[in-house]
């Protein structure tokens, strides 16, 4: 490795080898073809191209206000609530769509000049037999995901992922990248590369790091442990120590106050009950009403807090909740949740290049007063360490309210106050302004709309060994791989290429997925149709989903055939006996650049359940192996359900988008936030007047788009199935550029004016999603009106309906060539 690229070594790496691919496997790997001779064989590919519309079942509403997509049939159950919203009724619409029906040979022939395509064939004296038929390309799958997936090969691949620690940007995360590198080698991916990122990154000092409770003397009378236990000792591993990614360094001393959960509702509570926490060092719990740690510490930061400590309590993640690991899925009693506190939501990726790649030569802005980062030093803490902590503020300020009082055995939670005994905190480290991370990328090309992707990702930095965050889901993702290579060397190929990425450096910010989606802005708007990407593959038993309405079909479509063999029943099943919902999406993993900065829809997915020993040396291959998933069933589960999404989109001839299902979704969201700003004041007070109004004609609109763009699929359906899988030239290529428009839908919904965006944080540019300005993971939609709102800026949040409205209204036309 050149001496430039030489990433960072905070200790030497111990000498656990990470195995080749062959030695992972342990045998060959290919599986004989099974016959695909008869159709029936895969009885769910004789529904049909499309199948039903399948809906999603209604659930609960979601925190913050917030509603869930809705299905097809809760939309349609609530078509006249709907109707009083959009102030339309059905009938209505039908005339509206009747009467702008066109000839289809008249509109696809108008198309093809539109796309410059000479010499349009007509329907007689051409007709086009799609790789033999459509209806053959359909029936005649090669291989069967339920088969192929194998749950011992996920395992060996998790035992080399979680060999050796493998922070960003150290020699763990490089070996890493090329174990990852060989294995695409191996399964006959095209355009294989590590592409690299000069991005900043901090790491700490060897005893950098102190959080010491001082006497009247000013000397120690107590120290924090901070670091675990070594998880491992014959041979012992390098083990990343405790720290907080993106974290300021600072040597600060000041009285102890506790917080809560360091949302700024707590910090105003301090303020109202008259404790003074100007220069003092607070102390918070993770989860809670400020569920990210960033906008913690940023909280802490704007209330007068001179520095912040962030501990993992039991009653929130702990013996409270059920048995601590080794032997259960919560946090023991030294275990410490790292963890990067960049502000995410406010600034994404690389904090130094923000809206541009950090290649080398690019341009860097300071760090100093940086809105990417926090302006206070932190450090994370173990509930064992901040157990002395809480001691010792007993008596100082006030008794903390039933509701801030964690499960720490045998601590009284105060509040503290200046008074307090004085804590000394030191946050020593090295910051490198451009720390080399690579990506890992390869590619399977298709062979009709070759330029067209559908794009698979998975994270694969870690804080520590990373078993299940993210290394679950790259094992998981290599066993997919492994499933389409095979594929691949017997002769097939997509429709559409398949393009898979191994990102690095999320866990600092989404750096290597944002820095990538920057470098390629351009490309991605014009071609990526989908993002699929799975972050935490297996963290439990229960299939969770987020993402843009358009997967509720699809998404439906897989959980029907892919089954879990513990609870005897389908996905879908599983789903529907839980009022399972298509949730929307935050700001939590690197869906975030793709979705709301490119504009290419996004579906992020895998098994959740009561917790796991998150971002702690606790989370390794033993504790998966013997607590997390130990037959490794569910990873390969996983593998298939993956698998099936990736042939919905790479290799139907209709991309199986849901347009009805983002109607209806964007009808209950509209709903929602006339609900949601009729509680914060609108029309009140001599503010500027406030109406949906905007919103409401061009969700209407939309709605009108998307049925008549739907019902071009019924007729390709009948023209084509019906006609033994013969497809015109002609209607070949309307039905590509339906696809392109249909994926464009969700790139028109961008915000791409001069200074658009989400004013102030103008990287996100997705008019309906996006994260809040301190909502942190938590999904928002229309988060640039939300944003005004909650700052009682009424002039601005009209004009941000007003221009999302006209960006609903000129996307939903353009999906009808208008």
């Amino acid at each position: 490795m050149p001496p430039d690229e030489k990433p960072n070594k905070y200790e030497p790496l111990p000498s656990v080898p990470i195995p080749t691919y062959e030695e992972a496997i342990g045998s060959s790997s290919r599986i004989a073809t099974p016959d695909t001779s008869n159709e029936t064989a895969i009885p769910a590919e004789r529904e049909g191209l499309l199948g039903a519309q399948d809906g999603l079942t209604s659930g609960p509403t979601r925190r913050h206000g917030y509603r869930p997509p809705p299905s097809v049939e809760e939309a349609r159950d609530s078509s006249e609530e709907h109707a009083s919203f959009i102030n339309q009724d059905a009938e209505v619409l039908l005339r509206d769509l009747t009467d702008s029906e066109d000839d289809e040979e008249d509109r696809v022939r108008r198309e093809m000049e539109e796309m410059d395509i000479e010499d349009a064939p007509s329907r007689d004296t051409q007709s086009a037999d799609v790789f033999t038929s459509a209806a053959q390309r359909m029936a005649g799958r090669l291989f069967d995901p339920e088969s192929m997936a194998d749950s011992d090969r996920i395992r060996e691949h998790l035992r080399a992922i979680t060999a050796n620690d493998h922070l960003a940007g150290t020699e763990g995360d490089y070996v890493l990248a090329q174990y990852v590198e060989d294995h695409f080698l191996a399964s006959k991916l095209e355009e294989v590369r590590k592409e690299r990122f000069d991005v900043y990154l901090n790491y700490p000092k060897e005893g950098g790091r102190k959080v010491e409770i001082l006497g009247a003397d000013g000397k120690a009378t107590w120290s924090a442990k901070i670091d675990e236990d070594n998880q491992y000792s014959d041979p012992p591993r390098q083990q990343t120590p405790v720290f907080h990614g993106h974290s300021k360094s600072g040597d600060v001393t000041g009285p102890l106050i506790y917080a809560n959960y360091g949302s700024r509702e707590d910090f105003k509570r301090l303020y109202d009950s008259g404790i003074d926490t100007k220069g003092a060092i607070a102390l918070v719990r993770y989860y809670g009403s400020q569920g990210d740690r960033a906008l913690k510490v940023k909280a802490a930061e704007l209330a007068g807090f001179a520095a912040c400590i962030i501990y993992s309590d039991p009653a929130d993640d702990g013996f409270v909740k059920g048995e601590p690991a080794p032997q259960g899925r919560f946090m023991p009693e030294n275990g410490v949740q790292r963890g990067a506190v960049s502000l995410m939501s406010w600034v994404v990726g690389d904090v130094l290049t923000p809206g541009w790649g950090s290649v080398k030569g690019a341009e860097r802005v300071p760090k100093e007063n940086n809105p990417g980062l926090v302006g206070i030093p932190s450090l994370p803490l173990s509930w064992g360490d901040a157990k002395n902590l809480l001691k010792a503020i007993e008596g100082f300020g006030q008794a903390a309210p039933e509701e801030w009082a964690g499960g720490i055995p045998d601590v009284n939670y105060w509040s503290g106050n200046l008074s307090s005994p004085r804590i000394h905190l030191v946050n020593d480290q090295d910051e490198v302004d451009e720390q080399p991370i690579w990506n890992v990328m390869g590619k399977i090309n298709g062979v009709e709309q070759q330029e067209k992707s559908i794009i698979i990702g998975n994270h694969r930095d870690s804080w520590v060994y990373g078993a299940t965050d993210p290394g679950s889901g790259t094992a998981v993702m290599l066993e997919v791989i492994h499933i389409f290579g095979d594929l691949v060397e017997r002769g097939w190929r997509p429709l559409r290429s398949i393009e898979f990425a191994s990102w690095d450096g999320e866990e600092y910010n989404l750096i290597g997925s944002t820095e990538y989606v920057e470098t390629n802005i351009q490309k991605l708007r014009n071609d990526a149709f989908v993002y699929l990407n799975v972050d935490v593959g297996v963290g439990g038993t229960e299939f969770k989903a987020s993402g843009s309405p358009v997967f509720q079909k699809s998404l439906l479509r897989v959980l029907n055939r892919v089954s879990d063999p513990f609870q005897n029943a389908t996905l879908r099943e599983l789903w529907d006996a839980r009022s399972g919902q298509l949730e929307g999406l935050g700001a939590g993993s690197d869906y975030v650049a793709f979705q709301d900065m490119a504009g290419t829809s996004s579906l992020d997915f895998g098994f959740d359940g009561p917790g796991y020993p998150y971002h702690s040396a606790f989370d390794n291959f033993e504790w998966m192996s013997t607590v997390g998933d130990p037959g490794f069933e569910y990873h390969k589960i996983l593998a298939q359900a993956w698998a099936l999404l990736i042939l919905e989109y790479s290799d139907r001839l209709v991309l199986p988008f849901d347009i009805s299902a983002y109607s209806a979704s964007l009808t209950a969201w509209s709903m929602d936030l006339e609900n949601w700003v009729g509680h914060k004041g609108a029309n009140q007070d001599g503010n500027a007047p406030w109406s949906i109004d905007p919103l409401r004609k061009a969700v209407l609109q939309f709605a009108v788009e998307a049925e008549k763009f739907e019902k071009w699929e019924v007729e390709w359906d009948a023209l084509v199935l019906g006609g033994n899988g013969f497809e015109s030239a002609v209607t070949g290529e309307h039905r590509k550029s339906h696809n392109t428009r249909m994926s464009n839908f969700e790139t028109h919904l961008l915000d791409l004016e001069e200074g658009g965006g989400i004013p102030n944080r103008t990287q996100f540019k997705h008019v309906v999603f996006g994260p809040q300005l301190w909502s942190g993971y938590d999904e928002a939609y229309f988060p640039a009106i939300r944003d005004a709102v909650e700052a009682g800026d009424w002039a601005l949040a009209k004009m941000q309906v007003e221009k999302t409205a006209s960006i609903i209204m000129r996307a939903a036309r353009k999906l009808n060539g208008n």
